[in-house]
């Protein structure tokens, strides 16, 4: 498939992971979060690039890396509906829309100062009661995704 050269703005990856549709005020948690500065590997991040879904976005490519479940689901938390696509050979392996999952366990800590799990040495679990909402199993307490941290 041959790109306008005016649209290809790096090289293709061999191998590896890009994530899209990343909205440009999250750009560079994103990049914090995935601890992109540690990584060896070629590593392209841009921002404000033209977008037909929304009205600007960032980009990032990451030659040889893919990855985990957990760093997927963190990435949901703070950049619903951000586009993952895995690189094999030049070739999508596999693309998809990351979506807040049902359940997140261990990636986000109670706001609940009381709340167990920030009393004792144990992983938090979360439900995800709308797009917008996770709740606490242990405490109950509900917590708008804007305002979460995470572990």
């Amino acid at each position: 498939m041959e790109q306008s050269k005016e649209h290809m703005m790096v090289a293709a990856l061999e191998n590896g992971s890009v994530i899209d549709h990343i909205p440009t005020s999250a750009l560079f948690k994103v990049a914090q979060l995935l601890q992109l500065e540690k990584c060896k590997e070629e590593v392209v991040i841009a921002n404000n690039l033209k977008s037909n879904v929304m009205e600007k976005k960032g980009l990032i490519k990451v030659s040889g890396r893919f990855f985990t479940e957990a760093e997927i689901s963190k990435l949901a938390v703070i950049c619903p509906n951000i586009r993952l696509t895995v690189i094999k050979d030049y070739e999508v392996a596999e693309k998809r829309e990351v979506t807040l999952p049902e359940t997140l366990c261990d990636i986000v800590k109670c706001a609940n100062p009381v709340c167990i799990t920030n009393n004792e040495p144990m992983k938090t679990v979360f439900y995800r009661k709308d797009l917008h909402t996770l709740k606490c199993r242990y405490c109950g307490k509900e917590q708008n995704l804007k305002d979460i941290k995470l572990k």
